[in-house]
């Protein structure tokens, strides 16, 4: 008895660290396409929203669901506009939640465009996120995660990262080109931006890329544009007054998601703007519910 009580506390203490643990580097080397200087990145706090200005030093933050069967893990990148990181409601509050159904979570502080701080600042949060797929598919076994049920999300610009992920992961981005399956198998995306086209959102846009945009770039970084046969499935939430992003930008990523025949479950509301997180105050419906649902119809749990 001694023995078994002993192993349950061992379990429970891996469990607790797991949760508690603060920010941790992603890059266990270098970190590419880095340009050193001073750390800035500081938090400001408005309204009980936690906003992080000036990323330049890449970080994610663990959330475990506990231990026992393998699980699925969601990596999620709070929105900003390629400016800020909403890491509360868009990042810790969403990884809570989905500890409550049992799935693991990891919000990532990706690195915010930075001439001065990168090399080429369009590549900088796609290498951070395609980094962040590969840290949670190497720790797998040791964090209790099922490695076929990693899936990438995303708030506003976020989500653009998100779909980013979800259709350029041919590419290693990265450089480190070590054969990782950087192919997230899933994907949800909450009031994303999609596209860079004249729908988009163009704050994110001139954050991303600059104000000099090439036709290359708007190619590149429109994503309605690369999906293929291989894109994961999506969950998509958005409303349809939103002001700041709008709606076409989820109805066209599912339209061509649909000519592939990948399968893809929208929610759009009639109200609810922009930056709702978990709660969009005009509706009773819980769209978490309706995607934990999903998780099962895509037997994902």
């Amino acid at each position: 008895m001694k023995k078994i009580l002993l192993t349950l506390f061992s379990i429970l203490n891996l469990s607790f660290c797991l949760m508690a643990q603060g920010p941790q580097a992603l890059y266990s080397g270098a970190i590419p396409n880095f340009i050193d200087g001073p750390n800035e990145q500081n938090v400001a706090v408005t309204n009980g929203i936690s906003r992080i200005v000036k990323v330049t030093i890449p970080t994610y933050q663990f959330y475990s669901a506990g231990t026992g069967s393998m699980k699925p893990c969601v990596i999620i990148c709070p929105g900003g506009g390629y400016g800020i990181l909403a890491s509360s409601h868009e990042g810790s509050d969403i990884a809570k939640k989905f500890n409550e159904k049992g799935i693991h979570a990891l919000v990532l502080f990706y690195r915010l465009p930075d001439a001065k701080r990168q090399v080429d600042k369009r590549i900088a949060p796609l290498q951070d996120a395609q980094q962040a797929i590969r840290l949670t598919r190497q720790h797998a076994s040791e964090w209790g995660i099922d490695p076929k049920k990693i899936g990438i999300m995303g708030f506003s610009a976020g989500g653009h990262l998100a779909a980013s992920v979800a259709t350029h992961f041919n590419k290693d981005y990265t450089g480190i080109n070590d054969g990782a399956n950087l192919r997230p198998d899933f994907q949800i995306l909450l009031y994303p931006v999609i596209s860079f086209r004249s729908f988009g959102h163009q704050g994110s846009a001139k954050n991303l890329i600059g104000p000099a945009m090439s036709e290359d770039d708007l190619h590149l970084f429109s994503n309605e544009e690369q999906v293929s046969a291989q894109t994961p499935p999506a969950f998509l939430v958005h409303a349809a007054d939103d002001k700041a992003v709008p709606v076409k930008n989820s109805l066209l990523y599912v339209e061509k998601l649909s000519d592939l025949n990948i399968s893809s479950d929208l929610h759009v509301y009639a109200k609810g703007g922009h930056g709702f997180g978990l709660n969009n105050k005009t509706t009773g419906d819980d769209w978490f519910e309706s995607l934990f649902k999903w998780f099962k119809s895509q037997s994902l749990l």
